[in-house]
Protein backbone atom coordinates (compact mmCIF):
# COMPACT_ATOMS: atom_id res chain seq x y z
CA UNK A 1 0.00 0.00 0.00
CA UNK A 2 1.31 3.51 -0.52
CA UNK A 3 2.03 5.07 2.29
CA UNK A 4 2.28 9.25 2.99
CA UNK A 5 4.92 10.30 4.73
CA UNK A 6 4.57 12.44 7.80
CA UNK A 7 6.87 14.78 10.39
CA UNK A 8 5.48 16.19 13.46
CA UNK A 9 6.08 20.29 13.95
CA UNK A 10 5.67 20.45 18.03
CA UNK A 11 5.74 18.14 20.63
CA UNK A 12 3.23 18.60 23.26
CA UNK A 13 0.93 16.54 24.98
CA UNK A 14 -1.41 16.32 21.53
CA UNK A 15 1.75 15.16 19.30
CA UNK A 16 1.77 12.01 21.27
CA UNK A 17 -2.06 11.62 19.99
CA UNK A 18 -0.84 12.21 16.82
CA UNK A 19 1.86 10.08 16.54
CA UNK A 20 -0.74 6.91 18.12
CA UNK A 21 -3.06 7.85 15.74
CA UNK A 22 -0.38 8.03 12.74
CA UNK A 23 0.60 4.35 13.93
CA UNK A 24 -2.60 2.94 13.22
CA UNK A 25 -3.08 4.24 9.66
CA UNK A 26 -1.92 1.53 6.82
CA UNK A 27 -1.25 4.27 4.45
CA UNK A 28 0.77 6.84 7.04
CA UNK A 29 4.36 6.45 8.16
CA UNK A 30 5.67 9.30 10.77
CA UNK A 31 9.29 9.59 10.58
CA UNK A 32 10.75 12.78 12.16
CA UNK A 33 9.67 15.15 14.58
CA UNK A 34 10.77 18.70 15.27
CA UNK A 35 10.80 20.90 18.15
CA UNK A 36 13.28 23.69 19.10
CA UNK A 37 14.15 22.00 22.17
CA UNK A 38 16.59 19.42 21.76
CA UNK A 39 15.82 17.32 25.27
CA UNK A 40 11.86 17.05 23.64
CA UNK A 41 13.14 16.29 20.43
CA UNK A 42 15.13 13.40 21.35
CA UNK A 43 12.86 11.96 23.92
CA UNK A 44 9.72 12.43 21.20
CA UNK A 45 12.08 10.55 18.65
CA UNK A 46 13.15 8.23 21.00
CA UNK A 47 9.63 6.66 21.85
CA UNK A 48 8.02 6.27 18.30
CA UNK A 49 10.99 5.82 16.85
CA UNK A 50 12.14 8.89 14.39
CA UNK A 51 14.57 11.35 13.50
CA UNK A 52 14.65 13.87 15.65
CA UNK A 53 15.04 17.53 14.09
CA UNK A 54 15.68 21.52 16.00
CA UNK A 55 16.15 22.48 12.91
CA UNK A 56 13.42 23.61 10.70
CA UNK A 57 15.15 23.55 7.13
CA UNK A 58 16.53 19.99 8.08
CA UNK A 59 13.31 19.00 9.10
CA UNK A 60 11.88 19.75 5.83
CA UNK A 61 14.18 18.34 4.06
CA UNK A 62 14.35 15.17 5.95
CA UNK A 63 13.31 12.03 4.77
CA UNK A 64 11.49 12.91 1.89
CA UNK A 65 8.57 14.03 4.08
CA UNK A 66 5.19 15.39 2.25
CA UNK A 67 2.85 15.79 4.98
CA UNK A 68 3.27 17.84 8.37
CA UNK A 69 1.17 17.38 11.20
CA UNK A 70 0.93 21.15 13.27
CA UNK A 71 0.64 20.02 16.60
CA UNK A 72 2.19 23.80 17.88
CA UNK A 73 0.34 26.03 20.42
CA UNK A 74 -3.45 27.50 18.70
CA UNK A 75 -1.72 30.73 17.91
CA UNK A 76 1.49 29.60 16.72
CA UNK A 77 -0.51 27.61 14.00
CA UNK A 78 -0.20 30.19 11.27
CA UNK A 79 3.40 30.61 10.83
CA UNK A 80 4.41 26.58 11.15
CA UNK A 81 1.22 26.32 8.32
CA UNK A 82 2.81 28.75 6.36
CA UNK A 83 6.79 27.74 6.38
CA UNK A 84 4.84 24.13 5.98
CA UNK A 85 2.96 24.95 2.49
CA UNK A 86 6.05 27.11 1.19
CA UNK A 87 8.06 23.95 1.25
CA UNK A 88 5.25 22.33 -0.52
CA UNK A 89 3.96 20.08 2.66
CA UNK A 90 0.60 18.62 2.92
CA UNK A 91 -0.34 20.17 6.48
CA UNK A 92 -3.50 19.11 9.31
CA UNK A 93 -3.42 21.09 11.52
CA UNK A 94 -4.42 20.44 15.27
CA UNK A 95 -7.84 22.34 16.35
CA UNK A 96 -7.99 25.04 16.04
CA UNK A 97 -7.30 25.61 12.62
CA UNK A 98 -5.92 29.25 14.17
CA UNK A 99 -7.05 31.70 16.67
CA UNK A 100 -9.00 34.44 14.66
CA UNK A 101 -10.49 34.24 10.89
CA UNK A 102 -8.40 36.33 9.62
CA UNK A 103 -5.23 33.56 10.49
CA UNK A 104 -7.16 30.86 8.79
CA UNK A 105 -7.94 32.54 5.78
CA UNK A 106 -4.36 33.22 5.61
CA UNK A 107 -3.42 29.42 5.66
CA UNK A 108 -6.36 28.35 3.44
CA UNK A 109 -5.57 31.23 1.06
CA UNK A 110 -1.74 29.68 1.44
CA UNK A 111 -2.72 26.49 1.10
CA UNK A 112 -4.95 26.93 -2.34
CA UNK A 113 -1.85 29.09 -3.73
CA UNK A 114 0.51 26.67 -3.60
CA UNK A 115 -2.00 23.64 -4.22
CA UNK A 116 -1.54 21.96 -1.37
CA UNK A 117 -4.11 19.29 0.87
CA UNK A 118 -5.15 21.47 3.99
CA UNK A 119 -7.57 19.80 6.74
CA UNK A 120 -8.22 21.16 10.47
CA UNK A 121 -8.71 18.71 13.05
CA UNK A 122 -12.06 17.90 13.83
CA UNK A 123 -12.27 14.10 14.77
CA UNK A 124 -15.14 13.88 16.04
CA UNK A 125 -17.09 13.86 12.66
CA UNK A 126 -15.16 10.35 12.18
CA UNK A 127 -17.21 8.67 14.84
CA UNK A 128 -20.26 6.36 13.93
CA UNK A 129 -23.01 8.16 16.47
CA UNK A 130 -22.07 12.06 14.70
CA UNK A 131 -22.13 10.46 11.27
CA UNK A 132 -25.53 8.57 11.76
CA UNK A 133 -26.98 12.41 13.23
CA UNK A 134 -25.28 14.03 9.90
CA UNK A 135 -27.27 11.12 7.44
CA UNK A 136 -30.16 11.45 9.35
CA UNK A 137 -31.20 15.49 9.13
CA UNK A 138 -29.68 15.16 5.63
CA UNK A 139 -32.67 12.41 4.65
CA UNK A 140 -34.97 14.95 6.71
CA UNK A 141 -35.87 12.52 9.60
CA UNK A 142 -35.91 15.48 11.81
CA UNK A 143 -38.68 17.26 9.92
CA UNK A 144 -37.83 21.25 10.54
CA UNK A 145 -35.42 21.84 12.83
CA UNK A 146 -36.23 23.67 15.97
CA UNK A 147 -33.75 23.92 18.31
CA UNK A 148 -29.63 22.71 18.35
CA UNK A 149 -27.71 22.80 21.85
CA UNK A 150 -24.08 22.07 22.45
CA UNK A 151 -22.91 21.21 26.03
CA UNK A 152 -18.96 21.11 26.87
CA UNK A 153 -19.07 21.12 31.25
CA UNK A 154 -15.66 19.67 31.99
CA UNK A 155 -12.98 20.35 34.55
CA UNK A 156 -9.23 21.75 34.25
CA UNK A 157 -7.64 22.30 37.62
CA UNK A 158 -5.21 25.62 37.77
CA UNK A 159 -2.04 23.28 37.37
CA UNK A 160 -3.28 22.24 34.21
CA UNK A 161 -3.39 26.22 33.41
CA UNK A 162 -0.10 26.90 35.06
CA UNK A 163 1.63 24.33 33.37
CA UNK A 164 2.10 25.52 30.44
CA UNK A 165 3.11 29.81 29.55
CA UNK A 166 0.77 29.80 26.42
CA UNK A 167 -2.52 28.23 28.36
CA UNK A 168 -5.22 30.75 29.25
CA UNK A 169 -3.84 33.80 26.87
CA UNK A 170 -5.50 34.91 24.14
CA UNK A 171 -2.20 35.53 22.40
CA UNK A 172 -1.37 31.98 21.80
CA UNK A 173 -4.46 30.03 22.97
CA UNK A 174 -6.91 32.57 20.94
CA UNK A 175 -9.72 31.80 24.25
CA UNK A 176 -10.32 29.85 27.23
CA UNK A 177 -13.50 26.88 27.47
CA UNK A 178 -14.78 27.53 24.48
CA UNK A 179 -12.05 27.70 21.61
CA UNK A 180 -9.79 25.32 22.98
CA UNK A 181 -12.17 22.84 25.15
CA UNK A 182 -15.71 23.51 23.60
CA UNK A 183 -14.85 23.81 19.54
CA UNK A 184 -15.25 20.52 18.83
CA UNK A 185 -19.02 20.35 20.06
CA UNK A 186 -19.11 24.22 18.28
CA UNK A 187 -18.02 22.35 15.05
CA UNK A 188 -20.44 19.51 15.29
CA UNK A 189 -23.75 21.59 16.07
CA UNK A 190 -22.92 23.53 12.82
CA UNK A 191 -22.08 20.76 11.03
CA UNK A 192 -25.65 19.56 12.13
CA UNK A 193 -27.85 22.36 11.85
CA UNK A 194 -25.86 24.73 9.03
CA UNK A 195 -24.58 28.19 9.31
CA UNK A 196 -25.24 30.37 12.19
CA UNK A 197 -26.00 33.78 10.99
CA UNK A 198 -26.65 35.54 15.01
CA UNK A 199 -24.91 34.95 18.26
CA UNK A 200 -25.77 36.68 21.67
CA UNK A 201 -22.85 35.45 24.59
CA UNK A 202 -21.90 36.29 28.27
CA UNK A 203 -18.34 34.59 28.84
CA UNK A 204 -16.92 34.86 32.77
CA UNK A 205 -13.81 33.85 34.25
CA UNK A 206 -15.30 31.93 37.46
CA UNK A 207 -13.33 29.39 38.48
CA UNK A 208 -9.59 29.69 37.95
CA UNK A 209 -6.69 32.44 38.50
CA UNK A 210 -3.86 34.11 36.53
CA UNK A 211 -5.88 33.40 33.22
CA UNK A 212 -6.90 35.97 30.65
CA UNK A 213 -9.29 33.94 29.02
CA UNK A 214 -12.87 32.92 29.80
CA UNK A 215 -13.39 29.19 31.63
CA UNK A 216 -17.21 29.61 31.55
CA UNK A 217 -19.37 30.65 28.42
CA UNK A 218 -23.07 30.64 27.17
CA UNK A 219 -24.26 31.58 23.83
CA UNK A 220 -27.74 31.53 22.02
CA UNK A 221 -28.07 30.95 17.86
CA UNK A 222 -29.85 31.67 15.17
CA UNK A 223 -29.22 29.33 12.15
CA UNK A 224 -29.79 30.45 8.86
CA UNK A 225 -32.39 27.43 8.21
CA UNK A 226 -34.61 29.58 11.13
CA UNK A 227 -33.65 27.10 14.21
CA UNK A 228 -32.68 27.97 17.43
CA UNK A 229 -29.27 26.90 19.43
CA UNK A 230 -27.31 27.17 22.40
CA UNK A 231 -23.81 26.45 23.50
CA UNK A 232 -22.70 25.99 26.70
CA UNK A 233 -19.38 25.50 27.71
CA UNK A 234 -16.78 25.65 30.68
CA UNK A 235 -13.82 24.11 32.25
CA UNK A 236 -14.87 24.80 36.13
CA UNK A 237 -17.44 21.89 36.40
CA UNK A 238 -15.94 19.64 38.56
CA UNK A 239 -15.64 16.57 38.04
CA UNK A 240 -16.70 17.21 34.59
CA UNK A 241 -19.30 15.43 32.25
CA UNK A 242 -19.33 14.16 28.87
CA UNK A 243 -19.59 16.35 25.91
CA UNK A 244 -23.50 16.42 24.76
CA UNK A 245 -25.06 17.61 21.72
CA UNK A 246 -28.75 17.66 21.31
CA UNK A 247 -30.83 17.96 17.78
CA UNK A 248 -34.57 18.11 17.89
CA UNK A 249 -37.06 18.78 15.18
CA UNK A 250 -41.07 18.30 14.65
CA UNK A 251 -39.79 15.01 14.05
CA UNK A 252 -37.37 13.60 15.81
CA UNK A 253 -34.64 13.98 18.80
CA UNK A 254 -31.09 12.38 18.84
CA UNK A 255 -28.42 13.29 21.72
CA UNK A 256 -25.13 12.25 21.14
CA UNK A 257 -22.93 11.90 24.50
CA UNK A 258 -18.73 11.46 24.07
CA UNK A 259 -19.73 8.80 21.27
CA UNK A 260 -23.10 7.18 22.25
CA UNK A 261 -26.53 7.90 20.92
CA UNK A 262 -28.29 8.57 24.01
CA UNK A 263 -31.37 9.41 22.77
CA UNK A 264 -32.83 8.13 18.94
CA UNK A 265 -36.27 8.71 18.01
CA UNK A 266 -38.14 10.01 15.10
CA UNK A 267 -42.11 9.86 14.34
CA UNK A 268 -41.56 7.57 11.39
CA UNK A 269 -39.78 4.43 13.13
CA UNK A 270 -37.85 2.65 10.88
CA UNK A 271 -36.37 -1.18 11.11
CA UNK A 272 -33.24 -0.37 12.08
CA UNK A 273 -33.84 2.43 14.37
CA UNK A 274 -33.68 -0.01 17.83
CA UNK A 275 -30.93 -2.22 16.59
CA UNK A 276 -28.93 1.68 16.74
CA UNK A 277 -30.16 2.58 19.92
CA UNK A 278 -28.88 -0.88 20.85
CA UNK A 279 -25.44 -0.62 19.08
CA UNK A 280 -24.77 3.25 19.97
CA UNK A 281 -26.36 3.59 23.46
CA UNK A 282 -23.78 2.00 24.95
CA UNK A 283 -21.64 2.99 27.04
CA UNK A 284 -18.44 5.20 25.84
CA UNK A 285 -15.01 3.65 26.13
CA UNK A 286 -13.55 7.26 26.47
CA UNK A 287 -13.89 10.11 28.83
CA UNK A 288 -13.26 12.46 25.95
CA UNK A 289 -10.79 14.58 28.36
CA UNK A 290 -13.52 15.74 30.67
CA UNK A 291 -10.91 16.33 33.18
CA UNK A 292 -8.06 15.11 31.58
CA UNK A 293 -6.85 16.37 28.48
CA UNK A 294 -4.42 13.54 27.82
CA UNK A 295 -7.42 10.80 28.41
CA UNK A 296 -8.02 11.21 24.61
CA UNK A 297 -8.68 8.84 22.87
CA UNK A 298 -6.44 8.46 19.46
CA UNK A 299 -9.00 6.83 17.65
CA UNK A 300 -10.96 9.33 15.56
CA UNK A 301 -7.49 11.33 14.67
CA UNK A 302 -6.61 8.00 13.33
CA UNK A 303 -9.43 7.85 11.19
CA UNK A 304 -8.70 11.70 10.17
CA UNK A 305 -5.12 10.66 9.18
CA UNK A 306 -6.43 7.80 7.00
CA UNK A 307 -8.83 9.92 5.33
CA UNK A 308 -6.30 13.15 4.57
CA UNK A 309 -3.06 10.49 3.60
CA UNK A 310 -5.66 8.90 1.64
CA UNK A 311 -7.08 12.48 -0.08
CA UNK A 312 -3.40 13.58 -0.87
CA UNK A 313 -2.59 9.84 -2.67
CA UNK A 314 -5.83 9.89 -4.96
CA UNK A 315 -5.83 13.69 -5.19
CA UNK A 316 -9.07 14.56 -3.65
CA UNK A 317 -10.82 16.66 -1.09
CA UNK A 318 -10.27 16.01 2.67
CA UNK A 319 -13.37 14.90 4.51
CA UNK A 320 -12.60 17.99 6.64
CA UNK A 321 -10.98 21.12 4.63
CA UNK A 322 -9.53 24.30 6.11
CA UNK A 323 -12.86 25.86 4.98
CA UNK A 324 -14.43 23.30 7.81
CA UNK A 325 -11.63 24.80 10.35
CA UNK A 326 -12.30 28.18 9.83
CA UNK A 327 -16.58 28.06 10.13
CA UNK A 328 -15.80 26.72 14.27
CA UNK A 329 -13.55 29.66 15.13
CA UNK A 330 -15.99 32.37 13.42
CA UNK A 331 -18.62 31.25 15.59
CA UNK A 332 -16.65 31.11 18.67
CA UNK A 333 -14.57 34.44 17.82
CA UNK A 334 -18.06 35.83 17.11
CA UNK A 335 -19.27 34.60 21.02
CA UNK A 336 -16.36 36.96 22.05
CA UNK A 337 -16.80 39.84 20.00
CA UNK A 338 -20.68 39.76 21.43
CA UNK A 339 -19.36 39.08 24.85
CA UNK A 340 -17.03 42.37 24.20
CA UNK A 341 -20.02 44.54 22.17
CA UNK A 342 -22.94 43.66 24.54
CA UNK A 343 -25.07 43.17 21.51
CA UNK A 344 -25.60 40.29 18.82
CA UNK A 345 -22.93 39.85 16.29
CA UNK A 346 -24.19 38.79 12.98
CA UNK A 347 -22.25 36.77 11.12
CA UNK A 348 -21.96 36.13 6.83
CA UNK A 349 -20.22 33.78 5.32
CA UNK A 350 -19.20 36.01 2.78
CA UNK A 351 -17.48 38.83 4.70
CA UNK A 352 -14.57 37.19 7.16
CA UNK A 353 -14.13 39.97 9.07
CA UNK A 354 -17.60 39.60 10.95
Amino acid sequence: MEKVKFGIIGLGSIADVHAEALAQCPNCELTACYSPSPDKADRFAQKYGLDPYTDLESFFNSSGIQAVSVATPSGCHLDTALGAIEKGKHIIVEKPLEITVERCRKIIDAANAKGVKLSGIFQSRFYDAPRLVKKAIDEGRFGTLVLGSAYVKWFRSQAYYDSGAWRGTWETDGGGALMNQSIHAVDLLQWFMGPVTEIGAFTETLAHNRIAVEDTGAAVLKFSNGALGVIEGTTGSYPGTLKKIEITGTEGTAVIEEDMLKVWQFKDERKEDEEIRERFGKKSNSAGGVSDPKAILSEGHAKQFCDFADAIIRDRKPFISGEDGLCAVRIVTAIYESKRSRAFVKLNRQFDEN
